[in-house]
């Protein structure tokens, strides 16, 4: 039973960011090299204000899931790991592979692809072959939460 809440609130989660109009629908292209991604999605690096913007709107699914350093925020997530010391347990490399596809790290994980168009399931009709979030907005969020250190 707590499995199937764990995967209904995933699939919550996916569904109300793209009912908020999310994402671009073209991919950048990018190279995954071991476990990161090292290059910047749009090429420059992304904006940590607009990225903590973006980790605590709850369209965006991060806050929905994960809890961290927020204290203005209630009602945070409890399924995913604190984002608290994020910056210290990964890499920005990491930090933007895991935005990209968790799934390539676990293939159980009910962390959404961010920025996949390919290979989902249940997503709506009106939504298939756009990513959840854009480029630009990966890149903020990478560089947000690469200042989060202990």
């Amino acid at each position: 039973m707590a499995r199937l809440t764990v995967h209904i609130a995933a699939m919550i989660a996916v569904g109300l960011a793209f009912a908020c109009g999310a994402g671009a629908e073209e991919l950048a292209p990018y190279k995954i090299v071991g476990d990161g991604i090292p290059a910047s999605l749009t090429g420059t690096p992304g904006d940590a204000a607009r990225g903590r913007a973006l980790v605590l709107a709850r369209t965006t699914t991060c806050i929905l899931c994960h809890s961290g350093p927020f204290p203005e925020t209630r009602f945070q997530g409890d399924l995913a790991p604190d984002l608290t010391g994020a910056g210290n347990r990964w890499s920005v490399s990491q930090l933007r592979l895991r935005l990209v596809d968790a799934s390539r790290f676990n293939a159980e994980t009910i962390m959404p692809s961010h920025y996949r168009n390919d290979g989902l399931v249940r997503v709506g009709r009106n939504f298939a072959g756009k990513p959840v979030l854009s480029a630009a907005e990966i890149e903020d969020i990478v560089a947000y939460l690469a200042t989060l250190r202990d």
